[in-house]
């Protein structure tokens, strides 16, 4: 039976700017970064250390060309927080690109693109 959630794989072209954008922006840790020496890099962050899910940042190109079968769109992500307008404006200052601050059944939401024009979304949740 499974129990969480472990790794979520974020197939990005860019591992370097994403783990900038990751860490500098949103404020992620990184976790553990890795290299098997022959090509396969992957760079895995989460919001804390002590965090139960992270995201592995993989380098999209190599992926499709070692697995071509693969889906490697982006997937949605809705992510957590206690304090959903001091994020919004952290992120804002610093030029991130966010959505509007929507209410919704489950509670405030907005979004926000990475660099490579993802977009993910976040609900504050106490």
């Amino acid at each position: 039976m499974i129990h969480k959630i472990g790794q979520i794989m974020l197939y990005v072209n860019d591992q370097d700017e994403a783990k900038k954008f990751w860490t500098e922006k949103v404020g992620f840790t990184v976790i553990s970064e890795e290299d098997n020496g022959h090509g396969m890099r992957w760079i895995e962050i989460a919001p804390t250390a002590q965090a139960e899910t992270s995201i592995v940042l993989h380098n999209k190109e190599l992926i499709a060309q070692m697995q071509p079968e693969l889906n490697l769109q982006t997937p949605s992500l809705l992510l957590f927080t206690e304090n959903l307008d001091a994020l919004y404006e952290d992120l804002k200052s610093k030029q991130v690109t966010v959505g509007e601050l929507v209410t919704m059944p489950t509670g405030r939401v907005f979004n926000f693109a990475d660099d490579e024009d993802n977009y993910f979304a976040v609900l504050e949740k106490k």
